[in-house]
């Protein structure tokens, strides 16, 4: 796996600004399409995303490598991305599903076909309540 270290020494801008540069710099080292497979930040800053069991000081650079990664890009001493080229993966198009969230700010997961594409109200024939079980979308 190749290497690439952006010596960023302003304030942490956090995750998002850290994952453009990242993206940035994998697109200077010939990838088309970079996507992060995992990332670790350092523990000063934030808690970084780790299974139960693992290490989280190295789980994410082994996930990273073993689920396709090619290059690791450290942002500073507070990030670190390991990033892949998606360009040769096929898309699934538009997915039958859609995030809504209620009046009372509770977000919800809509399967479309049964939803409908106007209406901003969650129905609850074709919504499920977002929490720890469900994954946010989109």
């Amino acid at each position: 796996m190749r290497n690439v270290h952006i010596d960023y020494q302003g304030p942490d801008h956090g995750f998002l600004a850290a994952s453009l540069l990242a993206k940035d710099a994998a697109r200077e080292n010939q990838m088309k399409d970079p996507t992060i497979v995992s990332w670790h930040q350092d523990s000063r800053q934030g808690v970084t995303p780790c299974y139960e069991g693992a290490n989280p000081e190295t789980w994410w650079e082994k996930y990273g490598e073993g689920n396709g990664g090619r290059l690791e890009v450290s942002v500073g001493d507070d990030y670190q991305f390991i990033m892949m080229d998606a360009r040769g993966y096929e898309t699934v198009g538009e997915l039958p599903l859609r995030n809504l969230t209620d009046k009372e700010g509770n977000q919800y997961l809509c399967y479309t076909p049964i939803q409908g594409k106007d209406s901003s109200v969650p129905k609850k024939e074709a919504c499920a309540l977002l929490d720890g079980w469900l994954a946010d979308q989109y």
